[in-house]
Protein backbone atom coordinates (compact mmCIF):
# COMPACT_ATOMS: atom_id res chain seq x y z
CA UNK A 1 0.00 0.00 0.00
CA UNK A 2 1.22 3.50 -0.89
CA UNK A 3 1.96 5.08 2.78
CA UNK A 4 4.76 2.99 3.85
CA UNK A 5 6.28 4.39 6.82
CA UNK A 6 7.26 3.68 10.60
CA UNK A 7 8.67 5.72 13.52
CA UNK A 8 10.98 5.25 16.01
CA UNK A 9 12.04 7.62 18.32
CA UNK A 10 14.06 8.42 21.91
CA UNK A 11 12.59 10.80 24.11
CA UNK A 12 13.62 11.19 27.27
CA UNK A 13 11.23 12.28 30.05
CA UNK A 14 13.55 11.42 32.86
CA UNK A 15 16.22 14.20 33.61
CA UNK A 16 18.52 11.37 34.81
CA UNK A 17 20.03 9.39 31.52
CA UNK A 18 20.39 5.77 32.16
CA UNK A 19 23.34 4.56 29.78
CA UNK A 20 22.55 1.23 28.47
CA UNK A 21 26.37 -0.68 28.30
CA UNK A 22 27.32 -0.48 24.89
CA UNK A 23 30.40 -0.44 22.82
CA UNK A 24 32.01 2.42 20.80
CA UNK A 25 30.81 1.80 17.55
CA UNK A 26 32.42 1.27 15.18
CA UNK A 27 36.04 0.29 16.19
CA UNK A 28 37.64 -2.48 14.02
CA UNK A 29 36.13 -5.03 16.57
CA UNK A 30 32.74 -4.17 16.77
CA UNK A 31 31.85 -3.75 13.13
CA UNK A 32 29.70 -6.41 11.84
CA UNK A 33 31.43 -7.85 8.61
CA UNK A 34 30.28 -6.00 4.95
CA UNK A 35 30.56 -9.38 3.60
CA UNK A 36 27.71 -11.26 5.69
CA UNK A 37 25.76 -8.09 6.54
CA UNK A 38 23.58 -5.21 5.08
CA UNK A 39 25.67 -2.19 4.33
CA UNK A 40 22.97 -0.31 6.62
CA UNK A 41 24.30 -2.62 9.53
CA UNK A 42 26.87 -0.38 11.48
CA UNK A 43 27.81 -2.30 14.53
CA UNK A 44 26.35 -4.19 17.87
CA UNK A 45 25.55 -2.63 20.84
CA UNK A 46 25.71 -5.14 24.17
CA UNK A 47 22.32 -5.02 25.99
CA UNK A 48 21.02 -6.72 29.10
CA UNK A 49 19.21 -8.53 26.66
CA UNK A 50 22.02 -9.17 24.11
CA UNK A 51 23.44 -8.05 21.50
CA UNK A 52 21.78 -5.65 19.25
CA UNK A 53 22.88 -4.15 15.73
CA UNK A 54 23.14 -0.54 15.26
CA UNK A 55 21.82 0.79 12.00
CA UNK A 56 22.84 3.50 9.66
CA UNK A 57 20.65 6.43 9.09
CA UNK A 58 22.16 7.26 5.75
CA UNK A 59 20.52 5.48 2.78
CA UNK A 60 22.80 4.22 0.31
CA UNK A 61 22.77 4.15 -3.99
CA UNK A 62 21.97 0.78 -3.40
CA UNK A 63 18.68 1.26 -1.10
CA UNK A 64 17.46 3.98 -3.55
CA UNK A 65 17.97 1.70 -6.59
CA UNK A 66 16.34 -1.02 -4.14
CA UNK A 67 13.07 1.26 -3.76
CA UNK A 68 12.93 2.13 -6.90
CA UNK A 69 12.90 -1.18 -7.90
CA UNK A 70 10.48 -2.31 -5.41
CA UNK A 71 8.29 0.32 -6.83
CA UNK A 72 8.32 -0.80 -9.98
CA UNK A 73 7.26 -4.32 -8.63
CA UNK A 74 10.65 -5.71 -9.29
CA UNK A 75 11.66 -8.38 -6.29
CA UNK A 76 8.79 -7.00 -4.73
CA UNK A 77 8.33 -9.80 -2.82
CA UNK A 78 11.91 -10.42 -1.86
CA UNK A 79 12.32 -6.66 -0.53
CA UNK A 80 12.28 -7.23 3.25
CA UNK A 81 14.39 -7.14 6.62
CA UNK A 82 15.06 -9.91 9.23
CA UNK A 83 12.05 -9.11 12.12
CA UNK A 84 13.75 -8.29 15.33
CA UNK A 85 15.53 -5.40 17.40
CA UNK A 86 17.67 -2.67 15.98
CA UNK A 87 19.34 0.23 17.52
CA UNK A 88 19.50 4.46 16.05
CA UNK A 89 22.36 6.60 17.85
CA UNK A 90 23.00 5.67 21.58
CA UNK A 91 20.08 4.90 22.89
CA UNK A 92 19.77 4.12 26.82
CA UNK A 93 17.11 2.42 29.45
CA UNK A 94 14.86 5.36 28.89
CA UNK A 95 14.62 5.16 24.71
CA UNK A 96 11.45 4.98 23.42
CA UNK A 97 10.51 1.38 21.37
CA UNK A 98 9.00 2.24 17.71
CA UNK A 99 7.09 -0.72 16.39
CA UNK A 100 7.59 -1.35 12.30
CA UNK A 101 7.15 -3.75 9.38
CA UNK A 102 10.17 -5.93 8.02
CA UNK A 103 8.96 -4.22 4.10
CA UNK A 104 12.68 -2.91 3.46
CA UNK A 105 11.30 0.42 1.81
CA UNK A 106 8.80 1.02 5.30
CA UNK A 107 12.20 0.15 7.31
CA UNK A 108 14.36 2.31 4.92
CA UNK A 109 11.73 5.27 5.05
CA UNK A 110 11.73 5.25 9.01
CA UNK A 111 15.96 5.48 9.14
CA UNK A 112 16.70 8.10 6.96
CA UNK A 113 14.64 10.20 9.10
CA UNK A 114 16.01 8.85 12.15
CA UNK A 115 19.29 10.77 11.89
CA UNK A 116 20.28 12.12 15.07
CA UNK A 117 17.47 10.10 17.51
CA UNK A 118 18.30 7.72 19.48
CA UNK A 119 16.03 4.88 19.94
CA UNK A 120 15.46 1.22 19.66
CA UNK A 121 13.31 -0.49 16.59
CA UNK A 122 10.81 -3.05 16.92
CA UNK A 123 10.35 -5.11 13.34
CA UNK A 124 7.62 -7.14 13.22
CA UNK A 125 7.24 -10.14 10.86
CA UNK A 126 4.93 -8.94 8.44
CA UNK A 127 6.01 -10.88 5.34
CA UNK A 128 7.40 -8.07 3.61
CA UNK A 129 4.20 -5.91 3.84
CA UNK A 130 3.99 -1.94 4.81
CA UNK A 131 2.26 -1.31 7.86
CA UNK A 132 -0.71 -0.40 6.49
CA UNK A 133 -1.77 -3.77 4.18
CA UNK A 134 -0.14 -5.84 7.07
CA UNK A 135 -2.54 -4.24 9.55
CA UNK A 136 -5.48 -5.25 7.43
CA UNK A 137 -4.11 -9.29 6.16
CA UNK A 138 -3.09 -9.53 10.30
CA UNK A 139 0.66 -9.85 10.02
CA UNK A 140 1.25 -6.44 11.46
CA UNK A 141 -1.02 -7.87 14.59
CA UNK A 142 -1.46 -8.52 18.30
CA UNK A 143 0.20 -12.13 18.02
CA UNK A 144 3.18 -11.01 16.21
CA UNK A 145 4.06 -8.28 18.49
CA UNK A 146 3.68 -9.90 21.03
CA UNK A 147 6.05 -12.35 20.06
CA UNK A 148 8.73 -10.44 19.14
CA UNK A 149 8.64 -8.26 22.77
CA UNK A 150 9.01 -11.63 24.23
CA UNK A 151 11.95 -12.76 21.61
CA UNK A 152 13.80 -9.73 21.75
CA UNK A 153 14.29 -9.60 25.62
CA UNK A 154 13.51 -5.76 24.81
CA UNK A 155 11.65 -5.88 28.69
CA UNK A 156 15.37 -6.34 30.26
CA UNK A 157 16.68 -3.67 27.97
CA UNK A 158 14.49 -0.45 28.80
CA UNK A 159 12.91 0.54 32.09
CA UNK A 160 9.87 1.57 31.16
CA UNK A 161 6.72 -0.25 29.25
CA UNK A 162 5.69 1.40 26.47
CA UNK A 163 5.52 0.76 22.75
CA UNK A 164 5.43 3.27 20.05
CA UNK A 165 3.06 2.19 16.53
CA UNK A 166 2.54 3.74 13.41
CA UNK A 167 -1.29 5.03 13.65
CA UNK A 168 -1.93 2.90 10.46
CA UNK A 169 -1.22 -0.08 12.36
CA UNK A 170 -4.24 0.31 14.95
CA UNK A 171 -6.69 -2.06 12.79
CA UNK A 172 -4.36 -5.10 13.33
CA UNK A 173 -3.45 -4.81 16.56
CA UNK A 174 -5.49 -5.17 20.05
CA UNK A 175 -4.21 -2.70 22.50
CA UNK A 176 -5.56 -4.46 25.44
CA UNK A 177 -4.68 -7.58 24.84
CA UNK A 178 -0.63 -6.27 24.17
CA UNK A 179 -0.63 -4.96 27.40
CA UNK A 180 -2.13 -8.02 29.23
CA UNK A 181 0.26 -10.30 27.77
CA UNK A 182 3.50 -8.32 28.06
CA UNK A 183 3.04 -5.20 30.31
CA UNK A 184 4.01 -2.88 27.77
CA UNK A 185 1.30 -0.25 26.75
CA UNK A 186 0.87 0.78 23.31
CA UNK A 187 1.29 4.47 22.06
CA UNK A 188 0.27 5.51 18.17
CA UNK A 189 2.45 7.75 16.11
CA UNK A 190 2.24 10.49 13.29
CA UNK A 191 0.94 9.72 10.22
CA UNK A 192 4.62 10.97 8.83
CA UNK A 193 7.79 10.05 10.17
CA UNK A 194 8.53 14.09 9.42
CA UNK A 195 6.32 14.93 12.58
CA UNK A 196 8.51 12.91 14.72
CA UNK A 197 10.19 16.10 15.81
CA UNK A 198 6.63 17.91 16.76
CA UNK A 199 5.56 14.95 18.05
CA UNK A 200 8.47 14.55 20.74
CA UNK A 201 7.87 18.35 21.68
CA UNK A 202 4.17 17.58 22.54
CA UNK A 203 4.87 15.00 24.64
CA UNK A 204 4.47 11.68 22.49
CA UNK A 205 0.66 13.75 21.64
CA UNK A 206 -0.35 13.64 17.80
CA UNK A 207 -2.00 16.91 16.84
CA UNK A 208 -4.73 16.45 14.13
CA UNK A 209 -2.67 17.27 11.36
CA UNK A 210 -0.30 14.37 12.50
CA UNK A 211 -3.55 12.00 12.37
CA UNK A 212 -4.79 12.93 9.09
CA UNK A 213 -3.76 11.01 5.44
CA UNK A 214 -2.94 12.76 2.94
CA UNK A 215 -3.21 11.58 -0.71
CA UNK A 216 -1.86 14.54 -3.00
CA UNK A 217 -0.55 14.12 -6.79
CA UNK A 218 2.45 12.85 -5.71
CA UNK A 219 1.35 10.40 -3.15
CA UNK A 220 -0.56 9.02 -6.07
CA UNK A 221 1.74 9.39 -9.14
CA UNK A 222 4.84 7.35 -6.82
CA UNK A 223 2.44 4.33 -6.79
CA UNK A 224 1.86 4.15 -10.63
CA UNK A 225 4.74 2.46 -11.56
CA UNK A 226 3.69 -0.94 -9.52
CA UNK A 227 0.40 -1.03 -10.81
CA UNK A 228 1.91 -0.01 -14.18
CA UNK A 229 4.25 -2.70 -14.08
CA UNK A 230 2.05 -5.37 -13.51
CA UNK A 231 0.48 -5.17 -16.64
CA UNK A 232 3.43 -4.98 -19.01
CA UNK A 233 3.98 -8.53 -19.72
CA UNK A 234 -0.24 -8.99 -20.95
CA UNK A 235 0.99 -5.54 -22.98
CA UNK A 236 3.92 -7.67 -24.51
CA UNK A 237 1.94 -10.78 -25.05
CA UNK A 238 -0.65 -8.42 -26.68
CA UNK A 239 1.89 -6.77 -28.69
CA UNK A 240 3.37 -10.24 -30.04
CA UNK A 241 -0.01 -11.38 -31.22
CA UNK A 242 -0.28 -8.24 -33.36
CA UNK A 243 2.52 -9.00 -34.74
CA UNK A 244 1.61 -12.65 -35.72
CA UNK A 245 -1.44 -11.53 -36.62
CA UNK A 246 -0.46 -8.48 -39.06
CA UNK A 247 2.33 -10.78 -40.52
CA UNK A 248 -0.48 -13.78 -41.17
CA UNK A 249 -2.58 -11.19 -43.43
CA UNK A 250 0.89 -9.16 -44.13
CA UNK A 251 1.27 -11.42 -47.76
CA UNK A 252 4.17 -9.43 -48.96
CA UNK A 253 4.84 -6.41 -46.78
CA UNK A 254 8.48 -5.94 -45.21
CA UNK A 255 8.95 -6.80 -41.44
CA UNK A 256 8.96 -3.25 -40.79
CA UNK A 257 5.40 -2.51 -42.19
CA UNK A 258 4.02 -5.38 -40.46
CA UNK A 259 5.39 -4.04 -37.24
CA UNK A 260 4.03 -0.85 -38.13
CA UNK A 261 0.63 -2.43 -38.75
CA UNK A 262 1.22 -4.68 -35.16
CA UNK A 263 1.86 -0.84 -33.39
CA UNK A 264 -1.00 0.46 -35.04
CA UNK A 265 -3.28 -2.04 -33.50
CA UNK A 266 -1.54 -2.12 -30.28
CA UNK A 267 -1.76 1.79 -29.92
CA UNK A 268 -5.26 2.11 -28.54
CA UNK A 269 -5.01 -0.66 -26.22
CA UNK A 270 -1.48 0.57 -24.55
CA UNK A 271 -3.09 4.25 -24.42
CA UNK A 272 -6.53 2.04 -22.41
CA UNK A 273 -3.16 1.10 -20.32
CA UNK A 274 -1.71 3.40 -19.06
CA UNK A 275 -5.33 5.60 -18.58
CA UNK A 276 -6.25 3.10 -16.38
CA UNK A 277 -2.83 3.06 -14.35
CA UNK A 278 -1.24 6.37 -14.67
CA UNK A 279 -3.86 9.34 -16.54
CA UNK A 280 -6.76 7.90 -13.91
CA UNK A 281 -4.60 7.60 -10.40
CA UNK A 282 -3.54 11.46 -10.99
CA UNK A 283 -6.30 13.44 -11.93
CA UNK A 284 -8.48 10.64 -9.76
CA UNK A 285 -10.01 13.64 -7.50
CA UNK A 286 -11.39 16.08 -10.57
CA UNK A 287 -13.08 12.65 -12.21
CA UNK A 288 -16.83 12.50 -11.48
CA UNK A 289 -18.19 9.40 -9.50
CA UNK A 290 -17.12 7.72 -6.57
CA UNK A 291 -16.16 4.14 -7.54
CA UNK A 292 -12.84 3.63 -9.16
CA UNK A 293 -14.68 1.65 -12.24
CA UNK A 294 -17.03 4.45 -12.81
CA UNK A 295 -13.88 6.95 -13.06
CA UNK A 296 -11.52 4.54 -15.15
CA UNK A 297 -14.60 3.66 -17.49
CA UNK A 298 -14.99 7.71 -17.93
CA UNK A 299 -11.44 7.70 -18.52
CA UNK A 300 -11.35 4.97 -21.15
CA UNK A 301 -13.87 6.89 -23.08
CA UNK A 302 -12.34 10.02 -23.84
CA UNK A 303 -9.32 7.71 -24.69
CA UNK A 304 -11.00 6.01 -27.39
CA UNK A 305 -12.70 9.11 -28.59
CA UNK A 306 -9.07 11.06 -28.76
CA UNK A 307 -7.47 7.54 -30.46
CA UNK A 308 -10.79 7.56 -33.03
CA UNK A 309 -11.02 11.33 -33.70
CA UNK A 310 -7.53 13.15 -32.98
CA UNK A 311 -5.01 10.41 -33.34
CA UNK A 312 -6.26 7.91 -36.71
CA UNK A 313 -7.56 11.40 -38.04
CA UNK A 314 -10.32 9.22 -39.66
CA UNK A 315 -14.11 8.20 -38.39
CA UNK A 316 -13.56 4.74 -38.83
CA UNK A 317 -17.56 3.97 -38.34
CA UNK A 318 -17.13 0.15 -38.58
CA UNK A 319 -15.05 0.41 -35.01
CA UNK A 320 -16.65 2.81 -33.25
CA UNK A 321 -18.43 0.03 -31.00
CA UNK A 322 -15.81 -2.50 -30.36
CA UNK A 323 -13.59 0.58 -29.22
CA UNK A 324 -16.46 1.86 -27.36
CA UNK A 325 -16.66 -1.17 -25.53
CA UNK A 326 -13.51 -2.83 -24.78
CA UNK A 327 -10.97 0.53 -24.13
CA UNK A 328 -13.48 1.75 -21.50
CA UNK A 329 -13.84 -1.84 -19.66
CA UNK A 330 -9.91 -2.22 -20.02
CA UNK A 331 -9.45 1.23 -17.99
CA UNK A 332 -12.57 0.64 -15.73
CA UNK A 333 -10.91 -2.80 -14.57
CA UNK A 334 -7.17 -1.00 -14.28
CA UNK A 335 -8.21 1.65 -12.63
CA UNK A 336 -10.27 -0.39 -10.01
CA UNK A 337 -6.81 -2.64 -8.88
CA UNK A 338 -6.07 1.03 -7.39
CA UNK A 339 -8.09 0.90 -4.91
CA UNK A 340 -5.50 -1.19 -2.86
CA UNK A 341 -3.12 1.27 -3.18
CA UNK A 342 -5.08 4.05 -2.32
CA UNK A 343 -6.70 5.75 1.37
CA UNK A 344 -9.98 6.82 -0.34
CA UNK A 345 -11.19 3.62 -0.33
CA UNK A 346 -12.21 0.67 2.79
CA UNK A 347 -12.16 -2.68 2.24
CA UNK A 348 -16.29 -2.70 2.15
CA UNK A 349 -15.98 -0.63 0.00
CA UNK A 350 -13.72 -2.10 -2.46
CA UNK A 351 -15.29 -5.80 -1.76
CA UNK A 352 -18.80 -3.73 -3.00
CA UNK A 353 -17.28 -2.20 -5.96
CA UNK A 354 -15.87 -5.03 -7.48
CA UNK A 355 -19.64 -7.18 -7.13
CA UNK A 356 -20.84 -4.85 -9.29
CA UNK A 357 -18.19 -3.15 -11.55
CA UNK A 358 -16.68 -6.99 -12.71
CA UNK A 359 -19.69 -8.43 -13.74
CA UNK A 360 -20.33 -4.93 -16.27
CA UNK A 361 -16.48 -4.71 -17.07
CA UNK A 362 -16.20 -9.02 -18.68
CA UNK A 363 -19.69 -8.28 -19.90
CA UNK A 364 -18.50 -5.31 -22.39
CA UNK A 365 -15.63 -6.32 -23.00
CA UNK A 366 -16.78 -9.94 -23.82
CA UNK A 367 -19.32 -7.89 -26.28
CA UNK A 368 -16.06 -5.91 -27.86
CA UNK A 369 -13.95 -8.66 -28.36
CA UNK A 370 -16.90 -10.49 -30.13
CA UNK A 371 -17.62 -7.15 -32.07
CA UNK A 372 -14.22 -7.20 -33.70
CA UNK A 373 -13.77 -11.08 -34.26
CA UNK A 374 -17.09 -10.45 -36.08
CA UNK A 375 -15.48 -7.44 -37.89
CA UNK A 376 -12.19 -9.41 -39.02
CA UNK A 377 -14.25 -12.33 -40.72
CA UNK A 378 -16.26 -9.71 -42.39
CA UNK A 379 -13.18 -8.11 -43.65
CA UNK A 380 -11.67 -11.39 -45.02
CA UNK A 381 -14.51 -12.38 -46.66
CA UNK A 382 -14.94 -9.19 -48.36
Amino acid sequence: MFLNFSILVRYNFNKERIMVKSKICCTSQDRISQKTSPKWYCCTIETPGGMVPKISTNLTLSDYLGSAMARSSINRKHYHIRPGLYATGNPDKNSFVFVTANYKLTFDHLRKNMKGIDGWILVLDTEGINVWCAAGKGTFGTEELVKQVEQTGIKEIVSHRKLILPQLGAPGVAAHEVKKKTGFTVIYGPVRAADIPLFLTNELQSSGKMREVSFHVLDRLILTPIELAGTLKYCVLLFIFFIIYSWILAGNASFSQVLAKAFHSFLPFLGAVLTGTVIVPVILPFIPGKAFALKGWIGGIIWAAIYLFVIRNTFAWIVIVPYGLLLPALSAFLAMNFTGATSYTSLSGVLHEMKYALPFILVSAGAGISFFIVIAVIQNLV
